[in-house]
């Protein structure tokens, strides 16, 4: 979850979990209208591997290779109600901005921020402050406004011609899934969690039935839609399904949506992005008002997501007439053991 909590509280105690969605929309953009143009070296994007929001904005990257010119900072999967903070680096710092929490690139742009200090979010470099931290926008960002700094043969996830088509699918999956989990998980009363509960699983039967005879979303080719997705689907079953309640199913017993997943999470800069420790330690080790012990669940059995998932017969081109992302920088593989893909 990208948001820290009042008081490590999580759940509402009045029934329906509702998502505070005020984020600092100022953008970076190519011709630099809001006082921050797109500059390879001048800023950098602060995720969590637990966060979905955040996983979004690495596989995005990571697809479109902007790792040279926007580097990336990667705080612990833990927090607490005031930041996120950056304890795997020497020194608990990081060592580009040189600041322990999060919070403090926050404050420095705006004293005494009062919203929640979340992730991603991308600062400036040079002044230490804090730009953005509007997930829906940053993506949508990186394939237009920093489009002089792709990669040869990064594929176009937002194309002008869909994009009407994936705005819609992204609103549904964004208010019936994305956050749905979260309706679940944090819901105050039995009607709100049952409520809640319906509606994500009518949403996943409709995906189902979508992805029934077509290997996207959208279109024959990976966009947008397909990452926001996949980022709730990959926690479904670590997460989602017991520390939330989603339990009608596992992803694993949905055999169009478990087999989509797996095509992406065996696509270069999908599952290479994963870090399954690190979001188990999230939701179990943060959530104490769901899961009062902090205990953290030894499973499941994640050999599964290497499994052949036969969707190559649906057709479709993953990267439209692109081509893969080379494989992560050293100083960005998730740590063996915390992923199917590195022994």
């Amino acid at each position: 979850m990208s948001k820290t909590a009042e008081g490590g509280s999580y759940v509402n105690p009045g029934g329906e979990f509702t998502r505070d969605q005020r984020y600092i929309a100022t953008r970076i953009t190519a011709d630099g209208r809001d006082g921050y143009p797109v500059e390879p070296g001048r800023y950098r994007l602060v995720v969590s591997r637990a966060c979905p929001w955040a996983n979004r904005t690495i596989i995005v990257r990571r697809l479109l290779g902007l790792e040279d010119v926007l580097s990336m900072a990667v705080a612990g999967p833990t927090h607490d109600a005031r930041s996120w903070t950056f304890d795997l680096d020497p020194g608990g710092r990081d060592p580009v901005l040189g600041i322990e929490r999060l919070q403090e690139a926050f404050f420095a742009r705006f004293p005494g921020y009062e919203r929640g200090i979340t992730v991603p979010a991308i600062v400036d470099v040079p002044t230490g402050q804090v730009v953005t931290n509007d997930y829906a926008q940053m993506t949508l960002d990186f394939s237009g406004e920093w489009r002089a700094y792709h990669r040869s043969g990064a594929p176009d996830l937002y194309p002008e011609s869909l994009r009407a088509e994936i705005d819609e699918v992204n609103q549904v999956i964004f208010t019936d899934v994305n956050n749905g989990v979260y309706r679940c998980g944090f819901a105050g009363s039995q009607s709100a969690y049952e409520r809640a509960y319906h509606r994500l699983f009518d949403r996943l039967d409709w995906l189902s039935a979508r992805l029934a005879g077509q290997r996207y979303l959208v279109g024959d080719t990976i966009t947008e839609a397909d990452v926001r997705l996949f980022t709730t689907l990959v926690r479904f079953d670590a997460v989602y399904h017991g520390h939330f309640k989603c339990n009608r199913q596992k992803l694993a017993e949905m055999p169009v949506l478990w087999a989509y997943a797996r095509d992406l999470f065996q696509t270069p800069g999908f599952g290479d992005t994963i870090d399954f420790d690190h979001i188990k330690r999230h939701y179990y080790e943060v959530h104490r008002d769901i899961n009062p012990t902090g205990i953290v669940p030894v499973g499941p059995d994640l050999a599964g997501w290497l499994d052949p998932h036969g969707r190559e017969e649906l057709g479709g081109r993953p990267f439209g007439d692109g081509t893969p992302p080379p494989p992560p920088r050293a100083d960005e593989v998730v740590p063996a053991g915390h992923t199917p893909l590195v022994a």
